[in-house]
């Protein structure tokens, strides 16, 4: 008899061996075909620590690093894994994943309400209340989409790991698409989940430019440094205001330097990439694209629709389809306009309630939010086209690498107001006007602005042109 148990032993490890070496197999498969689609530094994180266990009944099981990772990866990419694994298995399989992780830092939205540590919850509250992060601001109150979801990955990384993934990471993106929301997102998660007391400091630049200035002005240069090189986290928001400030370049620098050396979490936020920001050191610019950059694009429809219906739930209003449809179709580059707007409509509803909620009523509530949005979005190519109208000139002289006067002084005015009147970086403008170099482009605005300083004749030219861009055809 105890040689047949041990027989059925045997058999049954083999088979459970079988089972994980086939899950290994379609694991590794899955992460080959991944890989080129996923950003280097993301997959390196968020993937690879994971372990294939083994495939029960129809699902693949899979262990993650810690529980965070597994709720990252489970929220933005389970239908693509669990069609992988089908195609690999040759038949339908669902991705699982198991187990609490090693670390247990879970999201906060996904961990249970039990049994907390009663000094470790004093504690957290009161940092986040110290910090007066906004508690609305959080990575499950986030939306993620195409245009955000390199960015969100980075900051869910960096808020896990501070000082170890993507260190510094520097956000760049328009008005009202969430970078502050991020900011906060990170403070929120790291006081949350990190068993110690972390000293997380979040500030606008302008404020580290006037706390500079006060520690100047009254001799406590000591305590300033002291306050900011002792950070865990440093969370900066609009890194462009240090355009031209010397002085306070210089200290920052050697703040940067003190906590990156240190192994302290940097983040940054900003209008524009690092290498557009007038005035900025070139040590500076470096230094903020050492980690991870990343590019917040305006949502797509898909996007600003969960916007809207997550915002809808948050103010406990109820609304027919055609209004989101309305709002996400006619206020598309600004998140927080998009929010005002759905506001001021749930208002309307419920100090209207005998009222039905239409598109026209709707339309006329919101009428000077829609002018607004619908303000003309000038081009490269429309300012070619007026620039070449003015001066007589075909477009394709432009562009071409002439150098003749009356070329190209035309030319470096319609680098100048691509420059002023559209949001192109140096290097888009320098491409479109037939691969120019940056520099080219940085070199025509330096010449048109000096000579609107000095010559009446040109500052109406170009007053005149710019006036043009504003009028609808």
């Amino acid at each position: 008899m105890a040689i047949n148990r041990n027989h059925k032993n045997i058999n049954f490890n083999q088979e459970e061996m079988a089972k994980s070496d086939q899950a290994e197999k379609i694991w590794q498969r899955i992460l080959t075909k991944l890989q080129p689609n996923i950003e280097k530094k993301i997959f390196k994180a968020h993937f690879k620590p994971i372990r294939a266990l083994e495939i029960k009944d129809s699902e693949l099981l899979l262990e993650p690093h810690d529980s965070f990772e597994g709720w990252w990866v489970s929220s933005n990419y389970t239908e693509i894994l669990g069609q992988y694994a089908s195609e690999f298995a040759g038949r339908p399989l669902k991705v699982q994943f198991v187990g609490e992780g090693k670390e247990g830092d879970s999201p906060s939205v996904s961990k249970p309400q039990g049994k907390k540590s009663p000094s470790r919850s004093k504690a957290a509250a009161t940092t986040q209340k110290r910090h007066n992060f906004n508690p609305d601001y959080t990575f499950s109150s986030f939306i993620v989409g195409d245009s955000n979801r390199m960015v969100h990955a980075s900051a869910t990384a960096a808020s896990r790991d501070p000082g170890k993934a993507y260190n510094p990471l520097y956000i760049y993106g328009g008005v009202g698409l969430g970078k502050t929301h991020l900011l906060h997102a990170i403070g929120n998660h790291v006081i949350e989940h990190k068993d110690y007391q972390p000293k997380v400091t979040y500030l606008s630049c302008e404020k580290f430019i006037n706390d500079f200035i006060e520690a100047l002005k009254n001799n406590r240069l000591t305590r300033f440094r002291t306050r900011y090189r002792s950070s865990d986290v440093l969370l900066l928001d609009d890194v462009q205001f240090l355009s031209g400030k010397e002085r306070t370049q210089e200290e920052f620098f050697h703040t940067f330097n003190a906590l990156y050396d240190n192994r302290k979490q940097i983040v940054m936020t900003c209008d524009t990439p690092a290498s557009e920001i007038k005035g900025l050191e070139k040590r500076l610019v470096s230094r903020f694209e050492w980690g991870m950059t990343s590019d917040l694009q305006p949502p797509d429809t898909e996007t600003r629709l969960a916007i809207l219906r997550k915002k809808a739930m948050s103010l406990k209003v109820k609304l027919p389809d055609e209004i989101y449809t309305l709002l996400a179709d006619r206020i598309c580059n600004n998140i927080r306009r998009l929010e005002g707007a759905l506001t001021r409509v749930a208002a309307y509803s419920m100090l209207n309630k005998e009222q039905e909620i239409t598109e026209a009523s709707v339309t006329h509530l919101l009428q000077d939010v829609f002018l607004e949005e619908e303000e003309p979005v000038i081009s490269i190519q429309a300012i070619l086209k007026a620039v070449a109208n003015h001066f007589d000139i075909r477009i394709a002289e432009m562009i071409h690498p002439g150098r003749k006067e009356s070329i190209a002084f035309p030319r470096q005015i319609a680098m100048y107001l691509c420059r002023k009147l559209t949001n192109n970086t140096y290097v888009a403008i320098g491409e479109a006007f037939g691969g120019r170099k940056h520099g080219t482009v940085l070199h025509a605005e330096r010449v048109v602005r000096n000579r609107i300083d000095t010559e009446d004749k040109v500052k109406k030219q170009v007053g005149s042109l710019e006036k043009q861009m504003f009028v609808k055809e």
